[in-house]
């Protein structure tokens, strides 16, 4: 097992500073605060995808290990690409997309704690992004096909007691993100190619509405700060990469890897109803913390995490990543910490980073496989 851990205190603030920043601010998750070690473990399934692994990381009060790592596949002789990853409610299970395939991708299926290998299924070109709806237990892969033309693609359905897919539709071109609503009737997924949310019926398994992101969505956000550049973005490329869970409120937040911007889109209104530029390029992959208040955005063209008030739609603070190209994150369920993938170039390893949703400080990270991408948490019973 390979164990590593970088706790690292600030200088104290005196209080009385602490406290006035606090008031002149008037929100405290503006204010810095030292980092405090985990009371608990915390456990994460991260793709290695150059190296056809999944690695099992516990984070916890003695520090960061690999406690297992998983070889994925059915062809040990080729790159396979283990891209996507999730854990089913309850977390008894965890499902895999394997990118490559002759000549099709596939899911596979794994119990938690065991990781034994149940079974798989095949799905379409280059599946990625999943997830598993807790009501029905159905699980929804995009199939991205990300290589060749830009044709439109499909996302597929797989009933995961038999592991057999019920169901492709089409969605449009490069599809990729997908995250269910919390009661399992909608998947809101985006297409690259195509700047473009879409809303999926998740139990008729069809595309019910689709909402363009670029310059005619800029001109209808309801963030006046932001409807003034519409003319700059105007037949822009967006490149969506990736979509939230929607809250309590019905938002999701879109990541516009190309268009160097968040959009926070109101499902009900069906309607961007905020454009936030980010400061550094290329926002990929992005999570909203459990009670709501934070989202935290990798910068895949940019190397750093950035964290945002989602109250005041502005970033608090940003770090660089110890490596390029940051790719995945996921929020621990407590809200405390945020876990992030960085895929790395060339021969490095890919690493797992560990940050203080507080303090918005790194706090601990770890070397994993080559090209570390997806991330799902899992929490034993």
């Amino acid at each position: 097992m390979h164990m590593s851990t970088c706790w690292q205190p600030r200088a104290a603030v005196p209080s009385t500073l602490l406290l006035a920043f606090i008031i002149f601010t008037g929100f405290a998750l503006h204010a810095e605060s030292d980092p405090v070690p985990p009371s608990r473990n915390y456990y994460a399934y991260v793709c290695a995808e150059s190296e056809d692994e999944v690695s099992l990381i516990r984070f916890g009060p003695s520090g960061i290990e690999v406690t297992k790592t998983i070889t994925v596949g059915s062809f040990p002789a080729e790159t396979e690409g283990p891209h996507g990853i999730n854990v089913s409610a309850g977390g008894r299970y965890w499902y895999v997309s394997i990118a490559h395939g002759n000549p099709f991708g596939s899911i596979h299926k794994y119990a938690t704690g065991t990781d034994e290998w149940l079974g798989d299924t095949k799905v379409g070109m280059f599946p990625a992004t999943l997830d598993i709806a807790a009501t029905t237990g159905l699980l929804f892969v995009v199939n991205s096909d990300f290589y060749g033309d830009h044709v439109p693609s499909t996302i597929s359905v797989v009933e995961t007691s038999t592991m057999t897919e019920i169901a492709q539709f089409e969605s449009g071109t490069m599809p990729h993100g997908a995250r269910l609503s919390r009661d399992g009737r909608k998947l809101y997924s985006v297409n690259m190619m195509d700047d473009e949310l879409v809303e999926v019926d998740a139990l008729r398994f069809e595309v019910q509405r689709r909402l363009k992101l670029g310059a005619a969505a800029d001109m209808h956000a309801a963030h006046g700060d932001h409807a003034s550049h519409e003319s700059a973005h105007a037949g822009a490329a967006v490149e969506p990469s990736w979509v939230t869970q929607p809250t309590s409120r019905g938002l999701v937040y879109v990541t516009a890897l190309s268009g160097n911007a968040l959009y926070e889109v109101d499902t009900a209104a069906w309607a961007v109803s905020r454009r936030l530029e980010t400061p550094v390029p290329g926002p990929y992959n992005a999570a909203v913390a459990p009670d709501e208040r934070l989202l935290v955005v990798t910068y895949k063209k940019g190397d750093s995490i950035g964290f945002w008030d989602l109250e005041t739609g502005t970033e608090v603070a940003r770090q660089d990543t110890t490596r390029r190209i940051p790719h995945g994150v996921a929020i621990t369920s407590d809200g405390r910490f945020s876990l992030v993938t960085v895929e790395g170039i060339g021969g490095e390893p890919g690493v797992v980073e560990v940050y203080d949703n507080g303090a918005f400080r790194r706090v601990a990270q770890i070397d994993i496989g080559k090209q570390a991408g997806g991330i799902a948490l899992w929490e034993p019973n």
